[in-house]
């Protein structure tokens, strides 16, 4: 039959409408960053009184693939590293076993991925127990398989290769089949890991350029047939809010971000802790959505993607950040998870909950740290040191030993929480000409310092500085026990010798402290974790409670 003018315009646009609603998909990516194996709730966060926590996050991921079971879950790195207790003591082997149940996609490697080196790294992929520690494999009393299951995500670090052979660690990028459409993740480890992990750690692989990497891999997705490309990347900037952008938030992943081909459709960033929504330039010019969700599973980023099924491209895409609120109404934990969490917590409860000390008031934990190593390596046959230093990087958040009502009783878990790494002591000799290079290198740009950080010291320890001096001439005066080894800028008796504790991550210039690799005569110690357990016992009930006003004024900046 013939259709009129009419009749054929109309069909002509019901058709063209019906193609262009056919022609189209939606994807929902959900996304988290610097988990640190936070299995339970690290506390409130952005309004709610208690956010995170793996089964509740679960139960958040589960409403998002209702909404669109197109659904993809990817982590930005640190799923694991710098963990509290619970997940810590057991080798973080309870967070991959209920990641694995929340049904993560990809987790990009971060740089605390390596704290333990490339094997262990490698056993949390392929799973089996730990080779020498019998807290490793509790799946009989957590409700887990024994042996130890390993991820069944799939780790991704495109910039991390074997110095020997040039092969990646692990796959550059993944590919998800969703709706018809292939959805590439390329994952990205922070450039910098090497100055900010233990040599051991990272000792064999070589840590390549993010950009150059990333644009490298483009055209090897595309030749599998993927238009539709999401970075993952262990880099961060400055926080902007929930769902804002701060004119300061692009920082390091701005830069990145500027250098990228056009292909890459989205960024989802960590490493900083922070929290933006932007939208910021690739290098055509093209704004594209750039997220990083704050850390420990406060919150999770859903970006919804809608794509052209016949190219491929991403045609709109809407970020919104979500905080995993414990108290939502409608949510109900994943009873699964929440079986496992329970079984770790009950397993680690004798020694989470033992109290160490107490404190009178809010106490710093950086200088107490270093007292605490001080103390534990004072004797001659420990060590003999004569002060201690610690990097701020690790003492973790909260910063401070005790919460109000005061006094405060810490337990154990608080102190590991402060100080998770299970870094050992190590008692070094170096000259008062070394100590002052150490102290110089706590500033950007000095003596090949590439960040920069003031170290905690312990008491006994005494110096100022000005910042705005030149490289070198930045520690004005320091004493050592009441005696000068520095004075108006000139180093005293360059050559004489001092013992200093610092942990074996400083010790191998972690940090970019490489002035305290100079250091001879190394004698290792306890780890900081049992200095600081053992330090505490001093003001621990009938003892008074520790008094922080006593922490006194170390380091004085005079400008």
């Amino acid at each position: 039959m013939k259709i009129s003018g009419i009749a054929t315009a109309v069909a002509t646009a019901l058709f063209m409408a019906g193609a262009a609603h056919a022609a189209t998909t939606a994807v929902k990516i959900v996304a988290f960053n610097d988990f640190h194996g936070n299995m339970q709730s690290p506390g409130a966060a952005n309004g709610a009184s208690a956010a995170g926590g793996v089964d509740v996050m679960a139960a958040y991921v589960n409403r998002l693939k209702q909404q669109n079971p197109a659904t993809i879950v990817v982590s930005a790195g640190d799923l694991i590293g710098a963990s509290p207790l619970i997940s810590a003591l057991f080798h973080d082997e309870g967070t991959i076993e209920t990641m694995n149940r929340l049904g993560l996609d990809f987790n990009a490697v971060g740089n605390h991925e390596f704290d333990d080196g490339r094997v262990e790294l490698l056993r949390m992929q392929n799973g089996g127990c730990h080779p020498t520690d019998a807290n490793t494999c509790q799946g009989s009393l957590v409700g887990t398989p024994v042996p130890f299951e390993g991820a069944k995500f799939k780790f991704l670090s495109a910039n991390v290769v074997d110095s020997a052979t040039g092969q990646t660690l692990f796959a550059p990028y993944g590919i998800k089949v969703v709706n018809g459409v292939r959805v590439g993740f390329i994952g990205l480890t922070l450039k910098d890991t090497p100055t900010i992990v233990t040599p051991s750690g990272v000792a064999g692989l070589t840590f390549l350029d993010e950009v150059q990497t990333i644009n490298a891999a483009v055209p090897k997705l595309r030749a599998r047939g993927v238009e539709t490309i999401i970075v993952l990347l262990h880099q961060g900037g400055a926080s902007g809010g929930l769902n804002t952008c701060s004119a300061g938030t692009g920082g390091a992943v701005g830069a990145i971000v500027r250098g990228l081909d056009n292909a890459v459709d989205a960024v989802i960033s960590g490493h900083s802790h922070s929290l933006f929504n932007c939208t910021l330039p690739n290098s055509a010019g093209r704004n594209i959505p750039v997220t990083q969700a704050s850390s420990a599973g406060k919150i999770l980023t859903d970006l919804n993607l809608t794509i052209d099924t016949t190219t491929g491209d991403v045609i709109a895409a809407v970020a919104s950040n979500i905080v995993v609120d414990r108290n939502a109404a409608g949510i109900v934990p994943d009873a699964t998870i929440a079986g496992i969490v329970n079984g770790y917590s009950n397993l680690v409860a004798p020694l989470a909950n033992a109290v160490v000390g107490s404190v009178a008031a809010s106490t710093p934990g950086g200088n107490f740290i270093a007292d605490s190593q001080w103390a534990a390596t004072s004797a001659a046959q420990f060590g003999g040191a004569e002060f201690a230093m610690m990097n701020p990087g690790g003492v973790r958040s909260p910063g401070s030993f005790g919460t109000p009502p005061y006094p405060h009783d810490v337990t154990y878990a608080e102190a590991f929480t402060i100080q998770p790494f299970g870094n050992s002591l190590v008692t070094m000799t170096l000259t008062n000409q070394q100590i002052r290079n150490v102290l110089e290198q706590q500033f950007r740009n000095c003596l090949g310092q590439t960040a920069g950080a003031i170290l905690n010291v312990s008491s006994g320890m005494h110096y100022t500085y000005r910042n705005g001096n030149a490289c070198g001439q930045r520690i004005v005066d320091g004493t050592i026990n009441g005696v000068s080894f520095v004075s108006n800028g000139v180093v005293l008796d360059p050559t004489a010798t001092h013992r200093v504790t610092v942990n074996n991550f400083l010790a191998t210039g972690g940090d970019g402290f490489t002035a305290l690799t100079a250091g001879t005569n190394l004698l290792g110690g306890a780890q900081d974790i049992d200095a600081a357990v053992a330090y505490f016992s001093n003001f621990k009930a009938p003892n008074p409670p520790f008094d922080p006003s006593t922490l006194g004024t170390r380091v004085q900046r005079l400008d």
